[in-house]
């Protein structure tokens, strides 16, 4: 169930860019540098066909951007194609951090395959798409599986596939806003997904700030997204939702601390409370 953690201290910490690269590979660079020297297992980036994805009205839609003043201009400016992930997949070999990404399109899935990458994602907006989430779990790879916006018989349904495929998955508890407040977080779902599902979850979280992702952790998840950005204030819808270098930093410290900081409920008395004990219970037990 958990073979692809093997060797790996947990949780397992993803590093999210998705589009905070903002259509420039040296900003992704910079990134893959920040995941890496931080301490992140991998980093994720996403891709879409454009005019798969979304309809003509809505990619011909009014949006005020950098790169103009429609939806497509602006979608189009944020998406990579193979000359860019061509480089970034080099880098990343160069770095020694793996990178994988969560495509939105059959054809993106496919273009995706080509680089041969350790993982899948399959993210909380195509849980319900079902031939592209067969085309995912086809490939038999360790794959995680965002729940955000998917009711307990939505995610059945894409477990019984994954299943069907023998294809080993990891479930991510998430709650698609971004950034979610911390009350809106629900961490309790983490241990209703592993007692309906019996299998890996993990954690993506959109909140702003550390405590959440942190008390996932605690609670024993395997795996841990987090969006990274190299200024929360740039242009993007995700940016407001990521970690810039030194939240990344204390993430990555505090999550891999947490669970040792909760312990295994077994009651013991430390050498250390023995010391204490001498000095503090000096009167004598009748």
């Amino acid at each position: 169930m958990y073979q692809f953690y093997d060797g790996v201290a947990l949780p397992f910490v993803i590093a999210e860019v998705g589009i905070n690269h903002n259509g420039s590979v040296e900003i992704a660079k910079r990134l893959i540098d920040m995941a890496k020297e931080c301490g992140a297992n991998a980093v994720k980036f996403q891709k879409r066909t454009l005019d798969v994805v979304y309809t003509k009205e809505f990619l011909d839609g009014p949006r005020e951007s950098p790169w103009g003043t429609t939806q497509r201009e602006q979608k189009e400016g944020l998406e990579f194609g193979k000359e860019q992930y061509d480089e970034i997949d080099a880098y990343c070999k160069k770095v020694g951090i793996p990178w994988f990404a969560s495509a939105w399109d059959k054809f993106s899935q496919s273009f995706l395959r080509d680089y041969d990458l350790p993982f899948n994602k399959v993210a909380s907006a195509m849980l319900t798409n079902w031939p592209l989430v067969k085309e995912i779990a086809y490939e038999r790879k360790p794959t995680f599986i965002s729940t955000g916006m998917s009711s307990y018989t939505q995610i059945a349904k894409c477990v019984d596939i994954f299943r069907d495929w023998d294809c080993p998955f990891t479930l991510m508890h998430t709650v698609s806003t971004y950034p979610c407040r911390d009350e809106d977080c629900n961490l309790n779902v983490i241990r209703e997904l592993i007692r309906r599902f019996d299998c890996p979850v993990g954690y993506s979280g959109h909140e702003t700030g550390l405590l959440p992702s942190i008390l996932a952790s605690g609670i024993g998840i395997v795996a841990l997204e987090r969006h990274i950005t190299v200024d929360r204030c740039m242009y993007g819808s995700d940016q407001a939702a990521s970690l810039e270098r030194r939240g990344l930093e204390l993430l990555v410290r505090d999550c891999r601390m947490a669970m040792r900081v909760m312990g295994d409920g077994i009651k013991r008395i430390t050498e250390g409370e023995r010391k204490t004990e001498q000095s503090l219970r000096y009167f004598r037990e009748r």
